[in-house]
């Protein structure tokens, strides 16, 4: 009798045991997959509208960038969780170089869409700069 007890009693820690595993690594692998929406850098593409030019540019989070008058730093980007409709949207903030009256004030400073660049857009007379992706 005392066996039997026993033996149930180890099967029950054993099921018990498996089920903490099983936690363990379902939250574990739920964080990860939270840590793939957030990249370290983005793509932005800058057209030139006097010369018409395209421009791909990469830029790591927290890094000050200089492209031609412009001065450009990502703060943050993410991914959406959604893989029908992407969405990416990074934090920017872009200065213009050629303005000395106040080196204070951005031309530019807030979250930037790739799906809809009206939302939060980048007014420039001679660049317009769009969020592509981030990584």
């Amino acid at each position: 009798m005392v066996l039997k007890r026993n033996t149930l009693l180890g099967k029950n820690n054993l099921k018990l045991l498996s089920l903490v595993f099983l936690l363990y690594f379902f939250l574990l692998f739920e964080s990860d997959s939270k840590n793939k929406l957030e990249g370290d850098f983005i793509d932005i593409k800058i057209l030139d509208k006097i010369s018409s030019k395209n421009t791909l540019l990469q830029l790591k989070n927290g890094e000050l960038k200089k492209f031609k008058d412009l001065e450009i730093k990502s703060l943050k980007c993410k991914n959406s969780e959604f893989d029908d409709n992407p969405e990416v949207t990074a934090y920017i903030q872009v200065r213009d170089l050629t303005n000395k009256n106040n080196d204070e004030v951005f031309v530019f400073n807030g979250w930037m869409f790739s799906s809809s660049p009206s939302i939060a857009p980048f007014d420039h007379p001679v660049y317009d700069v769009w969020l592509v992706g981030c990584y």
